[in-house]
This record gives structure tokens, C-alpha cells and sequence, in this order.
């Protein structure tokens, strides 16, 4: 039995992952954590504005940051975590698929 979503909280989400640079980092974090320097590597994009990106995808709960040393972590959240699979992040009011075959 699936539990209702709210509307509201879906568009918000959708919102937040309607920007490339933030679509992106969610795809490469479907893959497993990856630090700062590894996103930036892959998204080519400058340091801050890959900051804020990932500012607004915790902000949505979409993303977790976890201290590693001198630098930061950055994962699927928990509570998005339960709901992947794969290539698919399921937010409950809708599925998006990454990748080939999507």
C-alpha cells in the first residue's frame, strides 16, 4: 500500500531537481558518495557554485554532507536512499531514471 504524497513536497523536489547541475550530482551520487573534489572533477563546474548547488539539494533533504577529514562527503539521504534503486530514484510521487535505457 503506497502512503500518499504531498503534492507540495513532490513539486519541491521536482524543482530542485530541475536544474542540470544538480540532476548531475544526483546521478553520480546514485553510484555511492562521493567527495567534493570528485563531483567537481565530473560536473566541471567552479567549486562555488557547486557549493551552492549542493546547499540547495541538502536544504531538499535530497543529499546528506558527512565530514571525511579535511573534506566533505556527499550521499544520497537516508530517507531517499530507502526509496533508489539502481539507476532510479523513486521520490515517492513520481520515479526518475537515469542512464541508458531510461
Amino acid at each position: 500500500m503506497r502512503i500518499p504524497v504531498n503534492p507540495e513536497v513532490c513539486s519541491d523536489k521536482l524543482k530542485v531537481l530541475s536544474d542540470a547541475t544538480r540532476l548531475a550530482v544526483v546521478e553520480l551520487l546514485l553510484a555511492g558518495p562521493k567527495l567534493v573534489g570528485e563531483l567537481q572533477a565530473k560536473i566541471r563546474v567552479e567549486q562555488s557554485l557547486l557549493s551552492h548547488h549542493l546547499s540547495i539539494l541538502r536544504e531538499a533533504k535530497l543529499v546528506l554532507a558527512v565530514r571525511d577529514g579535511k573534506g566533505v562527503r556527499y550521499q544520497i539521504a537516508p530517507e531517499v536512499a530507502r526509496a533508489v534503486s539502481g539507476n532510479v530514484l523513486d521520490l515517492g510521487c513520481c520515479r526518475l531514471s537515469f542512464g541508458k535505457g531510461s
